[in-house]
């Protein structure tokens, strides 16, 4: 039986879609190929995953009303990593209708699929340590209180946690949410701060670091953030009433912005020219992610440091950047 990926062409969809390929899994990617960022990139993830005698795909909106059903009739789908979705929290407060649609509608949409599929077995969906809001309660727990969210892009991620324990509990989907922090490394979004900054530096243009660099985020690299996906993707909830989870998904070691930046002068032998502005209205102060449930359910435990990853990164986006 195939695993659908659905934001086969994304960052993460991607790499999740490589390594349940070379495991010897057949695998269906979809994707709403937006152009929210350069679409180059989401052209060259999918140009790796083509070739492959075990991957197809298929250019579809999810949130459009019975897309996947129609795509993907007769193909006995009982295995789902859902990780479609409109990213970035700035991004969410300018265009607030499109989050709705691909966030929420797309997430209703999926699990009306998996509704439909009486032997459906497991539904792994993206959520987001964006959900802790302005907790200050660190490093943030599962268990914590994630009402009072300081973005649309939140808002949407938690009312996924909210739909998704709904259907566990009403038709015994079994699922399991995962909240990313701060994802990062090769083929990653051109958006975030990794990227952008280290485009800027070695232009020789300035950067803008908010709140004076004093924010702290768990950076975590995206083959731990990929072993942790398929590790869960394996282990459904099915003893669990209602069959639903949800992990946190970090690196477990928060860096501070200016080390961060600092690192990158380093990798790539640059000076920074930092620009200072206020932390901006959406943004947190910090992100930080408790394992140990993850680590007592699965075992797992992230491997790569920041200083790997970023070196990883820089590694990957010099010869990239020159195509």
């Amino acid at each position: 039986m195939p695993i659908l990926v659905t934001g086969a062409a994304g960052f993460i969809g991607s790499h999740v879609c490589h390594h349940l390929l070379d495991r010897g899994e057949a695998v269906v990617g979809v994707d709403n190929m937006n152009d929210y960022y350069d679409l180059a990139l989401k052209k060259g993830r999918l140009a790796g995953l083509l070739p492959h005698k075990d991957f197809s795909f298929h250019q579809i909106d999810i949130a459009e009303q019975g897309a996947l059903a129609a795509a993907l009739a007769g193909q006995g789908i009982v295995r789902i990593v859902h990780l479609a979705a409109q990213a970035g929290v700035r991004h969410s407060l300018d265009n607030p209708r499109l989050y709705i649609r691909s966030n929420v509608m797309g997430h209703l949409e999926v699990l009306e699929f998996c509704r439909a599929e009486p032997a459906f077995e497991h539904l792994v969906y993206a959520s987001s340590s964006s959900v802790y809001g302005g907790n200050r309660s660190v490093p943030f727990s599962e268990a914590d209180q994630v009402d009072k969210p300081v973005s649309l892009y939140a808002a949407t991620k938690k009312a996924d946690e909210l739909m998704s324990h709904t259907y566990a509990h009403l038709f015994g989907i079994p699922q399991t949410g995962l909240r990313f922090f701060t994802v990062y490394g090769p083929w990653g979004r051109p958006d975030m701060a990794y990227w952008m900054f280290t485009q800027a530096m070695l232009k020789g243009k300035p950067i803008r670091v908010f709140n004076n660099g004093e924010m702290w985020r768990d950076f975590t690299y995206i083959d731990d953030v990929v072993k942790a996906v398929v590790a869960v993707l394996d282990k459904p909830p099915a003893a669990d009433v209602p069959p639903n989870r949800l992990y946190n998904v970090g690196n477990n070691r928060p860096v501070r912005l200016g080390d961060f930046i600092d690192i990158l002068e380093r990798l790539l032998k640059v000076k920074a020219i930092r620009h200072n502005e206020p932390m901006q209205a959406s943004d947190v102060e910090k992100t930080y992610a408790d394992m140990t449930a993850l680590e007592r359910d699965f075992g797992f435990k992230p491997s790569v440091s920041i200083e790997d990853g970023l070196k990883k990164f820089v590694d990957w986006y010099r010869p990239y950047s020159k195509q």
